[in-house]
Parts: structure tokens; sequence; C-alpha cells
């Protein structure tokens, strides 16, 4: 892979590091603030159903985050963008849209079809 292209990944995955963190502050700082008294029971069940979605959400930010600090982790072993199941090379289009994979499509498709025939 090509430096620019490397520095091009870098920077994205930097940002969005830095972005979802800051995400999630704001989640931990909305969720610490001083509890609402709600007389009526339906608006205090729609506040409690929106902080469950919103802890969802931030779940699967984490996830997310840990991803992404494993693939800047494989930026500075220069693991980036190469297979971890056949080892080639995988291609910048699909980089490009899922910044943290770690597979290229054909062993990814193989796998998921393993999945699905296995019912997973």
């Amino acid at each position: 892979m090509k430096k620019k292209d490397i520095e091009y990944f870098r920077e994205l995955l930097t940002n969005r590091l830095e972005e979802l963190l800051e995400n999630a502050s704001d989640t931990v700082s909305g969720m610490i603030a001083p509890k609402e008294n709600f007389p009526d029971l339906t608006d205090r069940g729609s506040l409690e159903a929106d902080r469950n979605f919103m802890l969802r959400i931030r779940d699967r930010e984490y996830k997310l985050i840990k991803k992404i600090k494993k693939a800047i982790d494989r930026i500075e072993n220069n693991t980036f963008g190469i297979c971890e199941k056949c080892g080639q090379d995988i291609s910048l289009d699909r980089l490009k849209a899922r910044p943290v994979t770690t597979k290229c499509i054909d062993c990814k498709t193989k796998e998921e079809t393993v999945e699905r025939n296995l019912g997973l």
C-alpha cells in the first residue's frame, strides 16, 4: 500500500476515534446529571427508553472504538490492509468502505457463507 494511502487511513481512523470518544464523554456527562423528577409515568418511561437506546448505541460504538484502535495498531505494525486469513492485500475500495476490516472480501464472503450454512 502506498504511503499516502496509509496516511489517509491513519487520519481517517484517528478522526473517527476522537469523534467516538467525544460522544462517549458526552453520554457519561448526561448520565451523571441530576435526576429529573417526572410526575407523569409516561414521561419517565420515555426518558428511560431514550437512555437505554443511547446506551445500546454507545455499546456498539465502544466495540467500534476497540476495532479502530486495533486498526491503528496494524498501521503502526505495517500489517494494515493485509488479510489476516489469507495474507493477500485487502482492496482499497473495501478499506474505504470499512477501514477496520481485517479480511479481504473473498475470505469474508466465505466466512459469512459458512456462518449462514451453520445457522450462526
